[in-house]
């Protein structure tokens, strides 16, 4: 599942070729695909609308529209690309929003032949997600369904002395408490265990047992580790997204039996909450 590092980097590939556009027309290849509203009440109410942002909340993609807010979650394998209009829906296409160059009406620039509309330079967002477990949501207010995500690890509100504090209000082990996403928002399966080896954390920790120091440790640990990722543009492995190279920098995910970059100890595979673990038993004593 891309985690934030990799949507970050989705948003800032897209973000100047889609500001400005108008949606012309959504094809929805997969009912399912929409988690709100209906099809029909979708394609109807996303037909018009100027994209005026392109952000990120947590996993969400965020597009704000002229008059409403369409959210994206990617989920297991989901993808966004942009693709020439005259070009074949793909077998896992599963929503099509033709767009209008920026600045221009859906009035007037509904596409006529192949060529104009190369011309015109109106393009295709394309949704491709293999497994169908990715969502896409139209609503008048973003909050309706990111209301209850945590706050985001690189905002400067994210500070040492909340994070210390949440942790102590939670009798949770550390790694499921890191990747709720009402907890912190953005991380995942990836980028904890990254972090909470540069921490020297063990993922089994009761995350009210650390002292401020540790979680001082482990908020550095988390903020480099995800501007790193995303200076990296992600990590390309298990899923469809393409381009990142942070899985070659990796400390200890998808390491096991590798040597830990620290101590040269062996990395161990364990499983933390039903979630494969890396961790370096030196390094990271419980």
């Amino acid at each position: 599942m891309p985690e934030l590092p990799e949507v970050e980097t989705i948003v800032r590939l897209l973000r100047p070729d889609l500001v400005g556009r108008t949606v012309l027309a959504a094809n929805v290849r997969w009912a399912r695909t929409i988690a709100f509203p209906s099809v029909r009440t979708f394609k109807r109410q996303i037909t018009g609308q100027v994209i005026q942002g392109v952000t990120r909340r947590a996993k969400f993609l965020h597009l704000q529209l002229s008059t409403a807010e369409l959210l994206i979650h990617l989920r297991m394998s989901g993808d966004l690309a942009l693709k020439q209009p005259g070009a074949r829906p793909s077998k896992h296409d599963r929503l099509i929003l033709l767009l209008a160059p920026a600045g221009r009406s859906a009035s007037s620039q509904a596409p006529s032949t192949p060529a104009s509309a190369a011309r015109d330079s109106i393009i295709n967002l394309v949704f491709n997600d293999t497994r169908k477990f990715g969502r896409v949501w139209l609503t008048k207010d973003a909050r309706d369904v990111t209301g209850r995500l945590g706050p985001e690890p690189l905002e400067r509100r994210f500070t040492v002395r909340r994070l210390y504090l949440a942790l102590h209000a939670r009798h949770r082990q550390l790694k499921p408490l890191l990747l709720d996403q009402t907890f912190i928002a953005g991380l995942g399966n990836i980028y904890t265990d990254e972090a909470l080896h540069m921490a020297r954390l063990h993922p089994l920790a009761r995350a009210d047992s650390l002292t401020e120091r540790q979680a001082r440790r482990l908020h550095a640990a988390i903020r480099t580790t995800l501007r790193e990722g995303i200076r990296r543009n992600g990590a390309s492995i298990d899923w469809v997204y393409r381009g990142g190279d942070f899985q070659n920098h990796f400390r200890v995910y998808d390491r096991a039996g590798k040597p830990c970059p620290v101590c040269a100890t062996k990395i161990k595979r364990l499983i933390v909450g039903q979630r494969g673990t890396h961790i370096c038993p030196h390094c990271q004593k419980v």
